[in-house]
């Protein structure tokens, strides 16, 4: 979620070589519900502030940025909890196992993720 926030708010906190994949025309782009799930979450909570409507705010960056609607199904629901994480936090594991299931590259700089052995990471770091 961290990336996909700082791509479109604070593109500085990208390492380069990340923001150059970001830019490359050949990479699809793909963005979980999730992680705009998980936005709204610490919206919710106060951790993250905006001005103005935060639903406007989702369109809008919805809008702007070149993503790819991930899907949530089934299928990953299940695979969710064979992954070998070492923490339980369902966005992390939904978005883990999406990107792998995409056959995607995970985008992150959370450790926990960069450290997991099933899964390609970026790492923003």
């Amino acid at each position: 979620m961290h990336i996909w926030i700082w791509s479109l708010t604070s593109p500085d906190r990208l390492v380069f070589y990340v923001r150059s994949e970001f830019s490359d025309p050949k990479n699809e782009l793909w963005l979980s519900a999730i992680s705009v799930w998980e936005f709204l979450v610490l919206v919710r909570k106060g951790r993250l502030r905006l001005t103005g409507d935060v639903d406007q705010w989702v369109v809008d960056a919805l809008g702007c940025a070149p993503v790819r609607k991930a899907p949530i199904t089934y299928a990953m629901a299940l695979e969710s909890q064979r992954l070998a994480l070492d923490h339980c936090d369902p966005a992390d594991r939904f978005i883990a196992v999406t990107a792998r299931l995409l056959e995607a590259t995970l985008v992150t700089g959370d450790q926990r993720l960069i450290k997991a052995d099933d899964l390609k990471v970026l790492a923003n770091r």
